[in-house]
C-alpha cells in the first residue's frame, strides 16, 4: 500500500478568487413568506393540554381520597399518563397564544405542524 504524504496534495492545490459581480443568491429567496398558522398542529396541542389536565386532576382526586378508595390502583398510571399528555400540550399552547398575541421571539414555526400542504 502506497501512502502519500499529505504536504504533497497542498502544493498541488490551485485556488482562484471568484468573481465580485454574481453572488448566485436572488433577493427572492430571502424574503419571509406568508405566515401559516397551523391549525391542526394547534388543536392537537389543546387536546392535549385538556385530557392531560382532567387526568390530573381525577389521578389528584385519587391520591386524595375523594373517589372511592376500590379505584387506587388506578392512581399512578393516570398521573403519569395525565403529566405525559399535560407537559408538551401546556407548552404548544402556550407558544400558540403568545405568538397569536405577536410577543417578540415567539413564531409559529415553533409549533411542529402535520399539514403535509
Amino acid at each position: 500500500m502506497v501512502r502519500k504524504d499529505a504536504r504533497s496534495y497542498t502544493s498541488t492545490v490551485r485556488y482562484q478568487q471568484l468573481s465580485q459581480e454574481d453572488d448566485g443568491f436572488v433577493d427572492a429567496q430571502f424574503k419571509a413568506g406568508p405566515k401559516r398558522i397551523p391549525w391542526k398542529a394547534i388543536g392537537y396541542a389543546l387536546l392535549l393540554f385538556t385530557a392531560g389536565t382532567l387526568l390530573l386532576v381525577i389521578g389528584s382526586l385519587l391520591v386524595a381520597g375523594y373517589i372511592d378508595e376500590k379505584y387506587s390502583d388506578r392512581t399512578w398510571p393516570l398521573i403519569i399518563l395525565g403529566a405525559l399528555m399535560f407537559i408538551p400540550g401546556a407548552y404548544h399552547s402556550y407558544v400558540a397564544y403568545y405568538a397569536f398575541q405577536g410577543y417578540e421571539g415567539y413564531s409559529f414555526d415553533d409549533i411542529p405542524s402535520y399539514d403535509d400542504d
